[in-house]
């Protein structure tokens, strides 16, 4: 019988999930997971450090997440051993939803809109066609390919950065280093959407702010460790930035007495861009453990070395 571990914020729900999926399924919610050499997979967001790796007979990582950071900044992860990450159709449209609405928020000047109607005024802010308003997508990936292809169909003038050259119907497509600077030159709003890597941690800062065009938007649905927060703040009072869109923070739940909370041109929202049906990503994980009881690889494992 194979033994899942559960470490997630939520583990209690999944549990009768897992059970009903798959019932030759021993799951165990950490920390009650009787002895560690029994435990054959693990279905993780967050672990802490060492936690895996005190677990000696693992077969597979199971991510909760479309990303694994939240497991690779863990230096003792055991080597060898597959992980896995969520790749599932729900998640792209829920994160294409939302990356639509947020740049829809600021193309169609929502926060001066909101500030009109607050004081019952009539006043009527003029908008730009789609088709004059660029917009910056980091990342083209299963999620930032799919939203840039919808922002592209939408009439939106939408260009790409990628580590490596890419092809996208609709989407000018810069990459790599040499891309970078005229990629931002041209980026009214950015939609960050990289996987959090050694080369991608802190890339949104005061340099990059920098060479974007004055009054730009930012909009982060990746993860809090793209932004170097103390840079942020500077630039949206000096004007060098005119919003900044958060879904991601480096602490979550962001503290109560984080400035972001009460700055006029940050906007807001509980990490919530892609957070996809709970049975869909149960179900890739006993698809996981199945194939791999098979003796097969699951699907969507990573490149620790790449970090995706």
């Amino acid at each position: 019988m194979p033994v899942l571990m559960l470490k997630s914020w939520d583990d209690g729900p999944w549990i009768d999930l897992f059970t009903e999926l798959m019932p030759t399924l021993d799951v165990r919610a950490h920390p009650d997971i009787g002895d560690p050499a029994e435990i054959d997979y693990a279905y993780v967001f967050r672990p802490p450090a060492g936690l895996l790796a005190s677990l000696p007979n693992l077969k597979g990582i199971f991510s909760v997440g479309a990303g694994v950071d939240h497991i690779l900044a863990d230096p003792e992860i055991p080597p060898g051993v597959p992980i896995s990450r969520v790749v599932d159709p729900d998640m792209a449209m829920r994160m294409t939803e939302f990356c639509v609405f947020a740049v829809l928020y600021y193309h169609r000047r929502w926060p001066e809109i909101a500030t009109i109607t607050g004081r019952r005024a009539w006043d009527v802010p003029l908008t730009p066609a789609a088709r004059d308003r660029r917009v910056g997508v980091m990342g083209l990936g299963a999620l930032g390919g799919a939203s840039a292809r919808a922002l592209a169909a939408l009439g939106f003038d939408v260009a790409g950065w990628a580590r490596t050259p890419k092809v996208l119907d609709g989407v000018t497509v810069y990459a790599g280093s040499d891309g970078f600077a005229p990629f931002l030159a041209r980026s009214e709003i950015l939609l960050n959407l990289l996987p959090l890597t050694a080369e991608t941690m802190g890339i949104l800062n005061a340099r990059t702010f920098a060479g974007l065009p004055e009054g730009a938007r930012i909009i982060n649905v990746a993860r809090g460790g793209h932004l170097v927060e103390d840079d942020l703040i500077p630039a949206l009072d000096s004007g060098r930035l005119d919003g900044a869109f958060l879904d991601v923070f480096s602490v979550e739940p962001l503290p109560d007495d984080h400035p972001f909370w009460a700055h006029p041109k940050v906007t807001i929202s509980p990490h919530l861009a892609s957070i996809a049906d709970r049975r869909v990503r149960a179900g890739l994980v006993v698809d996981g453990i199945s194939r791999l009881e098979r003796g097969e690889r699951p699907l969507h494992c990573i490149d620790p070395a790449q970090g995706y």
